[in-house]
């Protein structure tokens, strides 16, 4: 199967519309008295090459997670304000640099019209090159093109992504094919995908190098509604199935959420039916990533519900999790269960892969993972001789085992 290499940028989380109008009032609150210049978005014409290369693909119906629902009542000026703010917090903070600054142009639209905007920051030496690349993308997705400036000094430029009606992020590339891949990877637009650089180095990435043990300790840390986390658990559950009597082979939690209230509840019902109603896991874990709907899931796979209320009691005694939560005044609320042992192995993101101690990257399909974990047995079990798909999964919810996505170990919440 070929590969594809990813290098994606931290993705902006989901955000409740109460906690983006914050932001975005503080933010325009600060900069009341800057003037927001008035230039005209600039908009791409189709370009006058092959048909074949630009022509619009028939929109997917694959559901790709991410930002959503950013509904905005104010001016274009405070949309694009929410769009650099995502940027600034979602790239910019990556980077070790200050997450503020102001907008020096309008891309206008709404936030819901489809549209690929180019974030271009002050001093940024790529961006006159990766401009026509940008503008490619747009046309081959069928939807305009436009360019937003800001005022924080950067060597690489962002984007924003608004595709069938929904806000999907943004995020920081620093090259023709890590926009592509990133833009595959949220729209699954075959013209997309296939322009994305091929790697033949290697089928699969080298088994990681591991500590071996008799009984090896698997700890995939994510956030629940994460799409990374989401997509390494589709790759993650076929080989918690095969070899979960021979291995430790665990869900655990990052030590903040990004996503709502809804992910720290999520969490919580996740480690409480891991814990008391083991059997039930995989297939609560199968149902989840589909359908996200937990109440569902609960009476599809039979959780003992009086068991799963108990454990969600105790769990607020022992950790206080909501009352932390609503606590919080930062963007990402800390989540208190597993906290002790993401900061053990340095968790950075969901999802963070730990096998006998040590963090590795995997291809995010089930045969790399269960390569992995195979490797770290003094003697390897007879199942580790089956065969699981080579497919990458796709980030967000949907059926374990459908493929579509690209090969990568970069791509994360966090």
């Amino acid at each position: 199967m070929s590969k594809r290499r990813s290098r994606m940028a931290d993705i902006v989380p989901e955000a409740e519309e109460t906690k983006v109008e914050q932001v975005v009032d503080a933010q325009i609150s600060e900069q009341a008295s800057e003037e927001i210049s008035e230039e005209k978005p600039v908009v791409v014409e189709k370009p006058k090459t092959d048909e074949k290369h630009v022509a619009k693909e028939k929109k997917s119906d694959s559901k790709v997670s991410g930002v959503k629902g950013v509904k905005v009542t104010k001016s274009h000026a405070i949309y694009i304000g929410i769009a650099v703010i995502f940027f600034a917090v979602g790239f910019y903070a990556s980077m070790g640099m200050n997450p503020t600054g102001a907008i020096t142009g309008q891309a206008g639209a709404s936030a819901t019209s489809d549209q690929l905007v180019m974030i271009r920051p002050t001093g940024c030496t790529s961006c006159d090159a990766l401009e026509p690349v940008t503008k490619e993308v747009a046309a081959t997705l069928g939807i305009p093109f436009k360019i937003t400036g800001f005022n924080r000094q950067m060597a690489t430029p962002g984007y924003m992504l608004v595709y069938n009606g929904t806000y999907m992020t943004t995020a920081g590339f620093d090259s023709a094919a890590t926009l592509k891949d990133q833009i595959c990877q949220l729209t699954n637009v075959k013209a997309i995908c296939d322009q994305v650089p091929i790697d033949n180095s290697t089928q699969e990435p080298a088994t990681p190098t591991t500590t071996k043990s008799d009984k090896p300790v698997a700890n995939g840390f994510i956030m629940s509604y994460c799409p990374y986390g989401l997509q390494f658990l589709k790759a993650y559950i076929p080989v918690m199935e095969l070899l979960g009597s021979k291995a430790d082979i665990k869900v655990d939690f990052v030590q903040y959420t990004m996503h709502g209230e809804k992910e720290m509840t999520e969490n919580n019902n996740m480690y409480c039916i891991q814990k008391d109603q083991q059997p039930l896991f995989t297939k609560y874990l199968r149902c989840m990533v589909e359908k996200q709907d937990s109440a569902a899931c609960v009476a599809e796979v039979k959780v003992d519900n009086t068991k799963l209320k108990a454990c969600l009691a105790k769990l607020e005694t022992d950790y206080n999790v909501t009352a932390i939560f609503k606590a919080s005044t930062g963007n990402y609320p800390t989540y208190p269960v597993d906290a002790v042992l993401a900061a053990q192995y340095g968790v950075g993101g969901s999802p963070t892969f730990v096998l006998n101690g040590k963090t590795v990257s995997v291809n995010r399909s089930p045969e790399a993972i269960k390569q992995a974990v195979c490797a770290a047995f003094n003697t390897a079990p007879a199942e580790c001789s089956t065969t699981l798909s080579t497919a990458a999964e796709a980030p967000g919810a949907g059926p374990v085992g459908q493929g579509g996505g690209t090969t990568g170990t970069a791509a994360a919440c966090g």
